[in-house]
């Protein structure tokens, strides 16, 4: 099985209660970046969004936002939604609870959104607790992988298509790391979208 759908698979059985999936009857998918805004890649996206008149959510850094609060406000003007990402992109599994709900909440004040989704997908069932009655935390569907050096661009983009449904969650990068996998990919799977009658909608 491939790694990507395996991590997917192993982590819905670990956390039964996050959404993976919206309930939707419609050709709709909820396409989601994380780890900016970055002027280069958010730019970009941003981009190819407006081509194809989807629209997506975007789970922000606080730390990037402070940087780059231009880029932030381009995000929410086109319409697209915000979601936090913590402020310094904390792995909940190697920090105390204390201090991962602290760095949430510091993202919160530059951040305005009731969407979380915890970075690298790692989050405590104590850290789940705490935050659950302030936040719809949010997980995915499916993985795009552009986040990898050595990524297959042609078998992420299968597993990206085979994905497709009412109500897939899919993750891609808004990040100067996962930029050049993201041109490779994105453009190609928003056009699938389109000629399978699907559109994309914020969360």
């Amino acid at each position: 099985m491939n790694s990507v759908i395996y991590k997917s698979r192993l982590y819905k059985w670990v956390y039964p209660g996050l959404i993976w999936q919206k309930k939707e009857n419609q050709k709709k998918v909820y396409l989601t970046f994380d780890d900016g805004p970055n002027p280069e890649a958010t730019e970009y996206v941003l981009g190819i969004l407006d081509d194809f008149n989807f629209k997506a959510t975007f789970f922000c850094i606080g730390d990037n936002v402070v940087k780059y609060p231009s880029v932030y406000q381009k995000v929410k003007s086109k319409g697209h939604a915000v979601g936090n990402h913590t402020h310094n992109h904390l792995n909940g599994m190697h920090t105390s609870n204390q201090h991962y709900i602290s760095n949430i909440e510091e993202a919160a004040k530059h951040i305005e959104s009731k969407l979380f989704r915890p970075p690298y997908g790692k989050i405590s069932p104590v850290q789940i607790q705490k935050i659950k009655s302030n936040y719809d935390i949010i997980m995915w569907t499916c993985l795009s992988g552009d986040y990898k050096k050595n990524l297959d661009r042609k078998e992420s983009l299968e597993i990206l298509k085979s994905a497709v449904k009412p109500g897939a969650i899919f993750v891609f990068h808004d990040s100067l790391k996962s930029l050049e996998n993201v041109k490779a990919l994105l453009p190609e799977f928003c056009q699938y979208l389109v000629q399978n009658n699907f559109t994309s909608c914020r969360l």
